[in-house]
């Protein structure tokens, strides 16, 4: 895969993933083409298209476009599979992925994408592993955010309360690294 790209239906960019150098000035220009080019097509067309040397696969869930680039040896098949299989995953992180999430939570969206793809080819096929990274990711987020706020409020008396909930959350962590 080349690269993958989300935007919506007003033509509004949501996520890109490169994965082949481009400049700023060409990854703008591909961008601005594909949507229009995509949004263009009618909603009976074909998801796949020729476009310049590569295979363009693309699928509209909701509200929000999923686009990828592909070299003309890939098979579109196998990437209209990977583009469900990560809105399968947004679905589970977010619980009925929607645009919203995709515009404030766009580093986990990114995340999730990078859990599931290296270098434009699938890393992990396993949904389950997938979420377990980044569940695991949360929690060390959670002990990193209990921590600052710890240093934060440490003369304030208060103590004694996050230590408990800080353990509680450690032993939550535990628990996950260890099953």
């Amino acid at each position: 895969m080349q690269f993958m790209l989300l935007f919506s239906r007003q033509g509004k960019l949501r996520l890109q993933k490169w994965y082949v150098p481009l400049s700023d000035k060409e990854k703008k220009k591909i961008t601005r083409e594909l949507v229009q080019t995509v949004l263009a097509r009618k909603p009976k067309m074909c998801s796949f298209l020729e476009w310049r040397d590569l295979k363009i696969v693309y699928k509209r869930y909701a509200s929000l476009y999923f686009c990828c680039a592909i070299e003309d040896q890939d098979n579109e098949l196998i990437t209209l599979e990977i583009i469900h299989r990560y809105v399968e995953l947004l679905d589970k992180y977010f619980g009925s992925v929607c645009e919203l999430d995709i515009i404030f939570n766009f580093e986990k969206a990114y995340f999730i994408l990078d859990e599931f793809l290296l270098g434009g080819e699938v890393q992990e096929t396993s949904k389950k592993n997938v979420l377990k990274a980044i569940e695991q990711a949360d929690l060390l987020q959670e002990v990193y955010n209990f921590c600052f706020f710890v240093k934060a409020h440490q003369h304030a008396g208060l103590i004694h309360i996050i230590l408990f909930n800080f353990f509680q959350v450690a032993e939550k962590l535990f628990i996950t690294f260890t099953i």
